[in-house]
């Protein structure tokens, strides 16, 4: 994802973005009419289906189906789920029917037609993204925020049928602007109040969350965050845990090893220069901290 690389980052998902360097993998098409359903595995990726025309259903575990019509943008985590016509219908496996390379299904006609896309992370960096974004994230096109996304649809679809120059990369980013598109409308709905994206919207907790993102380095303290927020330490270390599932000082301790492993993984900067960018004037603290959390050292793993 072409995001910048400075360390003054204008909010903490551009900065979690960058890092983990997102970006569009495959997009794919379903044009469907009369009864079909398809199911995908869980994958380790964000996925996105967006519908351009008609309508379907999005079956997820342990969820009641959701419907979703022309101009809806669903966001999908590590979960298996199934696109159908009707939700009683027995899906089929929808990953061979995308085999070797073909990025076009077609069941009978086109009354729904939808678009697909997959978007891939730093190998073993995802985790720290998709444990915090909610397993399926649905925009509806009603939404007053979504018009932005109805524009990048449009583009997509503009371009799906063209050989100009270029496709793949214009088609490659717009999928990365619907993203984040689809994230930002989503967490801007009234109703999103509650994990990582809810913490980022508050006024008081999203502030102290953009604080230690713009200067991982700094030796900070759950008061400190507290005291950018606004609170006190104790309504604050709550108020935070209840929202992110995790409590600020191990929020901290993770992204800072997250992005570690990402700058290790680079192999152009020492381990010691790598500690003390994200905060850890001892090595040995930073080894420590480095392995407990990924089970190896630094070294072994720039090796």
């Amino acid at each position: 994802m072409i995001l910048s690389k400075s360390s003054q980052t204008s909010d903490p998902l551009s900065d979690v973005l960058t890092v983990l360097d997102a970006r569009a993998t495959r997009r794919t098409r379903f044009e469907g009419s009369g009864d079909w359903a398809l199911a995908f595995p869980a994958l380790e990726r964000l996925k996105f289906v967006a519908v351009l025309q008609g309508a379907g259903w999005l079956l997820l575990p342990d969820t009641a189906p959701q419907r979703i019509e022309t101009g809806d943008c669903c966001l999908i985590g590590r979960t298996a789920y199934a696109i159908a016509s009707d939700p009683s219908l027995v899906p089929i496996d929808g990953t061979s029917l995308y085999a070797d390379g073909n990025d076009l299904v077609r069941l009978r006609g086109d009354d729904t037609v939808m678009l697909g896309g997959g978007i891939s992370f730093t190998p073993g960096a995802a985790a720290f993204l998709l444990d915090m974004l909610p397993a399926f994230m649905h925009v509806s096109s009603r939404s007053p925020a979504a018009a932005a996304i109805t524009a990048v649809l449009g583009l997509l679809d503009g371009e799906s049928d063209q050989s100009a120059m270029g496709r793949m990369v214009v088609t490659a980013r717009l999928a990365e602007v619907l993203m984040i598109h689809a994230i930002r409308t989503f967490a801007s709905t009234s109703d999103t109040t509650g994990g990582w994206l809810g913490a980022l919207a508050d006024s008081r907790i999203g502030r102290a969350i953009q604080s230690f993102h713009s200067d991982i380095a700094r030796p900070w303290t759950v008061a400190d965050l507290a005291a950018e927020a606004g609170m006190s330490r104790a309504a604050f270390s709550a108020d935070f845990t209840r929202r992110v599932g995790q409590a600020p000082f191990a929020y901290m301790r993770n992204w800072r090893m997250t992005r570690a492993r990402a700058a290790l993984a680079e192999r152009q900067s020492s381990v010691s220069d790598v500690a003390a960018s994200v905060g850890y004037t001892s090595q040995s603290a930073f080894g420590h901290a480095f392995r407990r959390t990924f089970g190896e050292t630094p070294r072994q793993h720039s090796a």
